[in-house]
């Protein structure tokens, strides 16, 4: 069964979506009333990397909306059918032409205002001298930490995942990371 979105009728064959409290339920959802189908509409995955070589960290000038022109990490959405670890790896690709090697969970960062959680991973930068702007980027550079254009960062979770790779870089194990005390992401 693929996923409603935002379509207006159901693709089982029914009629158009109602907003309604299914029954057993707490919220609003979109109801199919032919078949009784619910569209459950959820949070967004984020999957993405701090990928490193040489103590320089990966970032990508984006080329595309939100935050057209500032810096991020690799990161993006989860495809279906696609692990997290496979799905960082890919973004890394498509954002910067990195081959990445996936060391840990470096953290898991809950933004409610856009229904998102996101999993970033501190990874090993495995091509250094052949990463590249992908299609979503307008440029990719590896920066030390002192170099770092800290006034252009697109996200406040980009801060939070590059201040909290700094502190664990020197950690073989590590617990994940979350939000900073009283953050949720907005700007």
């Amino acid at each position: 069964m693929t996923d409603a979105g935002d379509q207006k009728r159901d693709d089982t064959g029914g009629g158009d979506w109602l907003r309604t409290v299914p029954r057993g339920d707490d919220r609003e959802r979109l109801v199919c009333p032919d078949c009784g189908l619910v569209n459950y509409q959820n949070p967004k995955i984020v999957v993405g990397a701090v990928a490193v070589a040489d103590g320089r960290i990966l970032l990508c000038r984006r080329a595309i909306a939100p935050r057209r022109g500032y810096w991020t990490l690799p990161a993006g959405y989860l495809e279906n059918h696609e692990t997290v670890t496979d799905g960082a790896q890919r973004e890394a690709h498509e954002e910067a032409r990195a081959r990445i090697g996936i060391d840990a969970l470096l953290a898991v960062y809950n933004i409610p205002r856009i229904s998102q959680v996101q999993l970033i991973y501190r990874a090993r930068l495995e091509n250094p001298e052949s990463v590249a702007a992908g299609e979503e980027s307008e440029a990719v550079a590896l920066f030390d930490w002192a170099e770092i254009p800290w006034e252009t960062i697109a996200f406040p979770s980009v801060h939070w995942a590059l201040n909290h790779w700094r502190e664990s870089a020197d950690r073989a194990v590590l617990a994940p990371y979350s939000n900073p005390e009283g953050e949720t992401g907005e700007r």
